[in-house]
């Protein structure tokens, strides 16, 4: 993933000698613009080497570029700047995706630098619907008690059950929760609300998430760095730290299965 750094939005710092005048992009289409995504996905196709290309546009507001590899596909998460990007832009994403080039990223930072007018600025909070009286487990309770004893009240996030619903698939792995960091919201996997499911493992998953508010993130060789040494110190900070990773290491293929 091509991560952002705080106050911009591409954190890539190499040098590159294209002209900054073919940086600019013509007015784009809106994310959710069909025919502007299969367009694009077949232009960057000429250019990726290694297995098919898939484009799925987003109007995120920090991670411009993010690019993932599987089952000979290579999946680019493009923020919808990207739909009228010219050919050396699209060059540029298929050899980051294929080599991590640092010229490469630089231009796509420079791209991204060129076309902030098209992110779209939220002019207030996210709606937010909450869900934190499970069946078995209240996450209102838990988050209160964990901001209490080990962050002096000060984490301000929201917090929430993810999406319930029937599953479709077979999972090959699962986020058992998440933060999202322009909304501050923390969301756990429903699956953790179940009576087999001790409150100290919920409890342990929760506080790692409430981390995240307080822990820096640094670029490291065009990297974003979710979990740093300090991060992982605090994590061991955990009243039953050792009992919740031994808990998710023998109990993790039945969270799979659910």
């Amino acid at each position: 993933m091509i991560p952002p750094r705080r106050g911009q939005t591409l954190a890539i710092d190499d040098d590159v000698g294209d002209d900054e005048r073919e940086l600019d992009a013509l007015p784009t289409a809106s994310p959710h613009d069909e025919a502007a995504r299969a367009t694009l996905q077949d232009r960057l196709a000429a250019y990726v080497m290694k297995g098919r290309a898939r484009v799925v546009l987003t109007d995120n507001l920090h991670t411009m570029v993010s690019i993932k590899r599987g089952h000979g596909v290579t999946t680019f998460r493009l923020h919808h700047m990207f739909v009228a990007a010219p050919g050396p832009v699209l060059r540029a994403l298929a050899r980051y995706a294929d080599t991590r080039e640092s010229a490469s990223a630089r231009m796509l930072r420079m791209f991204v630098e060129h076309n902030e007018a098209h992110i779209r600025r939220r002019e207030g909070p996210a709606a937010f619907s909450c869900d934190t009286q499970g069946k078995y487990h209240n996450l209102r309770d838990i988050f209160d008690e964990l901001n209490a004893a080990y962050f002096a009240g000060g984490i301000r996030a929201k917090i929430t059950w993810g999406p319930r619903g029937r599953r479709k698939r077979r999972r090959d792995s699962i986020k058992l929760g998440s933060y999202t960091f322009e909304d501050q919201i923390i969301r756990i996997h429903p699956v953790l609300d179940a009576a087999d499911v001790p409150g100290f493992f919920v409890a342990w998953i929760v506080y790692h998430e409430m981390l995240h508010e307080v822990h820096d993130m640094p670029v490291v060789d065009g990297r974003r760095m979710y979990h740093t040494r300090e991060f992982r110190r605090a994590e061991a900070q955990f009243d039953r730290y050792a009992e919740a990773v031994l808990w998710e290491r023998t109990h993790l293929a039945k969270l799979l299965e659910r």
